[in-house]
């Protein structure tokens, strides 16, 4: 698996306000956020339920990463998921770090990948 995940009660909109708050307690920011409903309807006329990513980074941990390993920037950042579902509900999905940065070799990322990683599991749990 390559991705963990929780449902949250709400609207979309509330729901990221709570999941970039809790990413905030845990150091992390969001660098980008791509509304793909939005861009499916204007690029492709296309009419999907509502679905963001946020790319959320947190700024020290990166650095390390950076240093440890100047091309992990390919694999950065960790990508937040929040979908709607058919019935209504809300989904949101974490990268997993540890599976993604498996990709690199070396003790101090595999390390970092486990801290990004816990980090993100209580962003997940805090919602």
């Amino acid at each position: 698996m390559y991705s963990f995940k929780t449902s949250v009660e709400g609207d979309l909109e509330r729901v990221e306000t709570r999941v970039v708050e809790a990413l905030k307690n845990e150091g992390f920011g969001v660098l980008t956020e791509i509304d793909v409903q939005a861009t499916m309807k204007k690029k492709l006329g296309i009419d999907k339920r509502p679905y963001k990513i946020l790319g959320a980074c947190n700024p020290s941990l990166a650095n390390q990463a950076l240093d440890a390993e100047p091309d992990i920037g390919l694999l950065l950042p960790c990508n937040v998921v929040i979908r709607q579902e058919k019935d209504g509900g809300i989904t949101v999905a974490f990268m997993d770090p540890v599976a993604v940065l498996q990709l690199v070799e070396g003790e101090k990322i595999a390390d970092l990948a486990r801290d990004v990683k816990s980090r993100l599991e209580r962003v997940r749990d805090a919602l």
